[in-house]
């Protein structure tokens, strides 16, 4: 900037003003690498000149222009440290009306409105809201750049004064609502001590969670409303994500914040557009943060279900007047996805966009870490409802017709979850592990049935049970027992439990060889074991009484316990 214009900017030339700032915003839109500005404190005084012109009130139609050339200067990280900014920010709180407020945030929204229609306030007009929405964009910008900033911002109660105005009934324009929620996220991202107030002290929990059931409930939403929903659920993340309210008093927020999820999964579950697949994607993340007993609020009982109950009964006490009519009428489903009297089309959501992501992961190579978040709500859910676990089991592992391949092979969610049974990425592979070992009820034999030992030998090895041996403490109902199909009962027989499949039949190479050629075959392969451990390349291993594979000093030691093994085993069955 020509030091002529910065003199004009300094003595409130408003005739000169905009036709400057102007150039200035249009010509640095894009600038990131502020070196030059450093130079001859040029960032200092230019910073001065603006905020001189946005503490007068008689030059308010410049403040928009000012605020965006606020807006780049607060880019400039290396400035914003080396520079006293404490009253420019308490400028920015007066300019964004989020300054400390003499009105006391109620405990619920309903006090709310109870004090709105005590004391009403004047709506901003649509030039206020821009200046607003201005100035929310510079606090963004400091609150993401300096920790002093964002303390600064805590002190002047500015979580109080957005909570306010997110729960008014005043409406907003969105690009208002969607900084309001865009500063809030930076807050609680970036400072603990946000996340603690506004969880506790302005039980803000309940009032996020109101105002995301008023959006839903809105007929129309539009991609701007998205967004805002979007940044509210990352904010309510951050809120959930370290609960420090008591037990109770947070299960009951997460029972009624968890039927609000339940309705937006429904709403947006048939990810339609890439916004819509980005609001399923944030409300699994806070699914994630959501105690398994409060996901049950995910599956609701039919409406017609009770209804369809006493009909039943009615329809078996007059059975002999109905053979006149005709056969038994059947009782109609309540809902399009009915199960075990269950409305379940939110995990039919969750089940869809697993299925999309592993197809999204596939083609374009992402990272595993993506589905992270699904795999732990599922895994929730299963543990903690048994309806949830019998329809997950009956989509992930339907009873096995064809086991001519083996587990891994295969687009099916059972084939990818076999997969990711072997990865080197912990966090997938035990998810995944856990979330199949749930579905087969901790049973062991089931999961070899499903996944094959060799798929499963990690989970068996990481929990002791290397053995086979029965989990103890494991809490199912017996309800419901492993149904063979015929095509699986004809092949029983011949699958390789190892592999999960059936193994071809092949002529064995030690079918042409003497037993003395076996044998010399056999010490050989012992040789070079014994020279692989010495060399520390492998640890030959045992399985000990607690089912966890123990290091042997010899080799040889696995023939001296093959009699007790083969003992133990015969016990077993």
């Amino acid at each position: 900037m020509e030091a002529e214009h910065l003199k004009r900017l300094e003595a409130k030339e408003a005739d000169h003003i905009p036709a400057i700032l102007d150039e200035f915003n249009t010509k640095n839109a894009d600038l990131l690498v502020f070196d030059s500005f450093r130079t001859d404190n040029l960032w200092h005084e230019l910073w001065l000149a603006i905020f001189g012109i946005l503490d007068d009130q008689r030059l308010s139609h410049l403040h928009t222009q000012c605020l965006n050339t606020v807006r780049i200067l607060t880019r400039d990280e290396f400035s914003l440290q080396t520079n006293y900014i404490e009253q420019e920010v308490n400028t920015l709180l007066k300019l964004a009306r989020i300054e400390a407020s003499s009105l006391k945030l109620p405990a619920t929204p309903d006090e709310l409105k109870q004090q709105e229609r005590e004391e009403p306030q004047l709506e901003p007009s649509q030039a206020q809201s821009e200046v607003i929405a201005e100035a929310l964009k510079c606090l963004c910008n400091l609150v993401y750049q300096s920790s002093d900033c964002r303390r600064q911002c805590l002190r002047q109660h500015c979580l109080d004064a957005i909570l306010k105005r997110v729960a008014s009934s005043m409406r907003h324009p969105c690009a208002l609502e969607y900084y309001d929620m865009k500063l809030l996220f930076l807050l609680t991202a970036l400072e603990p001590a946000a996340r603690s107030r506004l969880q506790i002290d302005l039980n803000g929990l309940t009032y996020m969670t109101k105002w995301l059931d008023d959006k839903l409930g809105e007929e129309s939403v539009g991609e701007e409303q998205l967004n805002i929903i979007c940044e509210l659920l990352k904010v309510m993340f951050n809120v959930t994500s370290a609960p420090d309210k008591s037990p109770n008093e947070y299960e009951i927020q997460s029972l009624h914040l968890t039927g609000v999820l339940r309705e937006l999964l429904l709403r947006f579950g048939d990810l339609a557009t890439d916004k819509d697949r980005a609001v399923v994607t944030h409300a699994i993340n806070l699914l994630t943060n959501i105690s398994g007993s409060c996901l049950t609020e995910l599956t609701l009982r039919c409406s017609n279900a009770e209804l369809e109950s006493h009909k039943e009964k009615e329809q078996d006490n007059e059975k002999e007047k109905d053979t006149e009519a005709g056969a038994r009428a059947k009782p109609r489903e309540c809902c399009s996805q009915c199960f075990e009297k269950r409305n379940v089309r939110s995990l039919d959501v969750l089940l869809r966009y697993l299925r999309q992501s592993l197809a999204q992961q596939e083609a374009e190579a992402s990272s595993h870490e993506l589905l992270s978040p699904v795999l732990t709500v599922l895994v929730k859910c299963a543990r903690s409802d048994r309806v949830m676990r019998h329809y997950l089991r009956q989509e992930i592992l339907p009873p096995l017709r064809d086991v001519s391949q083996r587990p891994e092979v295969g687009q099916e969610l059972r084939n990818h979850l076999c997969r990711f049974l072997t990865l080197p990425a912990m966090i997938l592979r035990d998810l995944s592990a856990d979330l199949l070992f749930v579905l087969c009820k901790e049973n062991v034999g089931r999961m070899i049935k499903y996944t094959g030992y060799g798929n499963a030998a990690g989970l068996f090895a990481k929990r002791g049970i290397l053995d086979c041996r029965r989990v103890e403490g494991t809490d199912y109902s017996s309800d419901s027992e492993d149904s063979d199909t015929e095509e699986y009962k004809q092949q029983q027989q011949g699958i390789n439990p190892v592999l999960g499949c059936v193994e071809p039949r092949s002529k064995s190479h030690l079918d042409d060889i003497s037993e003395e050629q076996k044998e010399y075959e056999a010490m050989q392969l012992v040789n070079l074991i014994e020279q692989l451990r010495q060399g520390g390349i492998v640890k030959p291993a045992m399985i000990d009484k607690d089912g966890r594979p123990q290091p042997l000093e010899h080799i040889l030691q696995l023939q001296e316990e093959l009699p007790q093994q083969q003992l133990d085993q015969k016990r077993k069955t």
